[in-house]
């Protein structure tokens, strides 16, 4: 257990939390919608503070970041909870859980496993990175010394105070982007689409590496309509990445049928016509569109199998046919 870091103390020992876009208040022995920041006697703590539920290594291509150190490994860390209820959800039996399990590392000894096993960088994922923010926080930092790369797998629902905290250390994320309409993200998420509207943005201003993923869910967010609005706005805010992943049932949405390829298709020629250089269909087995092709000359870059790099020809961030830059974070 570790004092919250941005909060702020209310009359009569409330508190309200500064963390993410729900912006709690929180009353005393109370925790707020994440289940993991607790107010004990007008002090905000954090309850997951170094309780790793869960540890991985993963490849990068895994999160899913396709332009940052491609073939590289991440170790991949999570605590339980989230600040989002997705109906959706892949993890819910660790987001969504309420008791609070971990083993207990150390900051120190993270960032000690990562180097151990020659990881290029560490990933909060699994869970959303923004409620185990004061250990994140402390972990980023050690890491960032010792020359290891930080990413944040995110729902982007997070405070201006908390990215702008994180930015120096932050060098990557990949941040899911539901829907462009803000009763899916209230009615099926538990949130708001203004706030992870903003917080792309905001990382993408700080210099932070932004790729973004949407899972299509049949019936819920893969009309035209939301696809264009959704592609316009990621050309506009700088060219990002897009990642548009096939639905399988899960959690409370068991019952719906999994993605048609036919949407997936949809969704990959309005992101061409809006006129995104970088879309990758995900969830669907040797799909050659998740190699990476030069934008300019249409030669072949980067090679995939499943999560993994068969061959890599960039040359740093250029396309050795053609001399263009390719966008990206390379070795």
């Amino acid at each position: 257990m570790q004092e919250a870091l941005l909060y702020e103390k209310l009359e009569d020992k409330k508190v309200e939390c500064r963390l993410c876009g729900h912006t709690c208040k929180i009353q005393p022995e109370k925790r707020g919608i994440c289940g993991v920041r607790e107010n004990r006697d007008g002090i905000l703590y954090s309850l997951v503070y170094e309780k790793v539920c869960s540890l991985h290594i993963d490849p990068i291509e895994k999160k899913p970041l396709f332009h940052f150190f491609p073939g590289t490994t991440s170790l991949s860390i999570a605590t339980v909870g989230c600040n989002f209820s997705c109906k959706f959800c892949q993890n819910w039996t660790i987001s969504q859980e309420t008791e609070i399990f971990g083993d207990d590392i150390s900051a120190e000894d993270i960032v000690e496993e990562a180097i151990k096993h020659k990881c290029k960088s560490i990933s909060y994922t699994y869970t959303e990175p923004t409620i185990f923010f004061e250990y994140a926080y402390k972990i980023a930092k050690l890491a960032k010394e010792k020359g290891v790369y930080n990413i944040f797998v995110t729902n982007g629902f997070m405070s201006n105070e908390a990215i702008e905290m994180i930015a120096p250390c932050l060098d990557a994320v990949n941040c899911d982007l539901k829907s462009m309409d803000d009763e899916f993200y209230r009615k099926i998420c538990g949130g708001r689409l203004d706030v992870v509207l903003k917080s792309i943005r905001k990382m993408k201003e700080l210099g932070i590496w932004v790729e973004v993923t949407t899972l299509l869910i049949p019936g819920y967010n893969d009309s035209s309509e939301n696809l264009y609005e959704l592609a316009r706005f990621l050309k506009d805010a700088g060219d990002i990445t897009w990642h548009i992943s096939r639905f399988y049932p899960n959690y409370k949405m068991s019952d719906l049928p999994q993605t048609p390829i036919s949407t997936i298709n949809k969704a990959v020629e309005i992101g061409k016509e809006i006129g995104l250089r970088y879309i990758y269909p995900g969830n669907i087995p040797q799909d050659l569109r998740e190699n990476t092709y030069c934008w300019n000359c249409k030669a072949l870059l980067i090679e995939r199998m499943g999560f993994f790099v068969a061959k890599n020809r960039l040359k740093k961030n250029t396309c050795p046919d053609c001399g263009a830059a390719i966008p990206g974070v390379f070795e």
